[in-house]
């Protein structure tokens, strides 16, 4: 083999291992995303089914029922309301009325959650769930 023909085998071997790569990293994170939907996505079926997204707006009042630490509540966004269930220690900031952030999936029509964020302060709403009242509102 010439040192030309051993340069482009190198190249071409080094093409491939950063096309390689770069498949595998792009495959890796479209598997980690979580996209974000409201209640009325939810209800109009845009979520997907058995895979984890994030569901937020604001947690309908009189709809938190406790049972220790297994939460069933509902959450709207002044158009639709959806079901969650939660098993945990839900955020100190969490009350009926306030902007949350749920991950988790959809099983059997119910969102079973496996994290729970609420906003920080009285001033603070998560972009998406304060883009989801808005467009609720515009309808």
């Amino acid at each position: 083999m010439t040192k030309r023909q051993s340069r482009m085998m190198l190249v071409a071997l080094l093409v491939a291992g950063v096309s390689l790569a770069g498949y595998f990293g792009a495959k890796a994170f479209s598997k980690t995303l979580l996209y974000y939907f409201s209640p009325t996505d939810v209800v109009a079926g845009k979520a997907p089914k058995g895979k984890s997204f994030r569901l937020g707006g604001l947690v309908s009042i009189n709809s938190v029922k406790r049972d220790g630490i297994k939460v069933t509540f509902k959450v709207t966004d002044n158009a639709n309301s959806f079901t969650i269930k939660y098993e945990g220690i839900l955020p100190d900031l969490f009350r009926e009325g306030q902007g949350i952030i749920t991950t988790g999936s959809l099983v059997d029509g119910t969102f079973i959650a496996t994290e729970v964020l609420a906003k920080h302060d009285e001033n603070y709403m998560p972009p998406e769930v304060a883009e989801s009242l808005k467009k609720s509102a515009e309808q």
